[in-house]
């Protein structure tokens, strides 16, 4: 009975052991293997491993996706021109030298992150300072991307870390500036506005101006034109008249006078003192003896 006791522990105790000394690695996962601190293998293939059982030889996993470091609060920087500003980043990474991130770091992912995070503090710093607020926000803030980018992937190389990616989240003014430059933004626009409504306002006493000649211009020719047509018309209508009345010229005579008469007695209340032997009442007096004693022309 002990004998088969003892048996059973040595059993327990081997699959013990023999459990200790198999690892799966993950599709996700880089696996280090290290005895007594020192990196013995790395793993990044998928599958089952094997290793010495504890504390010979032991694994440490880390992860092989991307990952992300976002600022938890935006960074203040200096500008050229001596305003600071406030920067929010992220920065997009993962392992690529799993021996040497383990080296660097001891495998632990926070001070990795940490490590990151100045780096790239540090590459906006100076780029930063060396431009104006105008620049980084949107002048040059493509250029001061690819700079930083190029300044942290340089340097996450020795830590056995690549760089995917690093943007600028936000990039805004200190709150004790913002209304200053609220102000010079509404002045600038203000300026603007005056200049587009002084240009218009002239604009517009032109454009009155050159309407106001093309209608005086077009009322002259009018008139102009006018008065041809109307003195044509009364020459063409003079000329048939002394067509007319030259064939009686006696006729001619008492439809003048019948004129005279008609404008002379256009109101009951008209009153002319004349001579009654006066020649304007001639054909009063005889109406019918200018046209008999004329004989038409023929």
């Amino acid at each position: 009975m002990n004998k088969f006791i003892s048996s059973l522990i040595a059993l327990a105790i081997a699959g013990v052991v023999f459990y200790s000394t198999i690892f799966v690695v993950d599709q996700r996962s880089h696996a280090i293997v290290f005895a007594l601190g020192e990196v013995k293998a790395v793993i990044s293939e998928p599958g089952l491993h094997f290793k010495l059982p504890p504390p010979f030889q032991n694994v440490m996993f880390l992860d092989k996706r991307i990952l992300t470091i976002e600022s938890p609060e935006a960074d203040r920087f200096i500008t050229a021109e001596k305003k600071n500003i406030l920067v929010d980043t992220y920065v997009k990474w993962h392992i690529t030298e799993p021996k040497l991130y383990f080296v660097s770091f001891g495998g632990e992912e926070g001070r990795a992150r940490d490590r990151l995070s100045q780096i790239v503090k540090a590459a906006l710093n100076e780029e930063i300072t060396k431009r104006s607020v105008r620049d980084v926000i949107s002048g040059e803030r493509d250029k001061v991307m690819q700079a930083i980018r190029k300044k942290v992937t340089d340097e996450a190389k020795q830590i056995g870390v690549e760089i995917v990616d690093v943007r600028l989240q936000r990039v805004d003014y200190v709150e004790q500036i913002n209304n200053s430059v609220y102000e010079r933004m509404k002045a600038e626009r203000s300026r603007v506005a005056n200049e587009l409504r002084s240009t218009g306002f002239a604009d517009s006493e032109k454009i009155r101006a050159d309407a106001d000649r093309q209608r005086i211009v077009i009322l002259a020719e009018a008139y102009k034109e006018a008065q041809t047509v109307s003195g044509a018309g009364d020459a063409e209508a003079a000329k048939i008249y002394s067509q007319a009345f030259s064939q009686n010229a006696e006729f001619y005579k008492f439809y003048r006078s019948l004129e005279a008469y008609r404008a002379s007695f256009k109101s009951k209340s008209d009153m002319m003192v004349v001579d009654q032997g006066s020649e304007f009442f001639k054909y009063f007096k005889a109406p019918g003896a200018g046209a008999a004693g004329a004989a038409p022309k023929k």
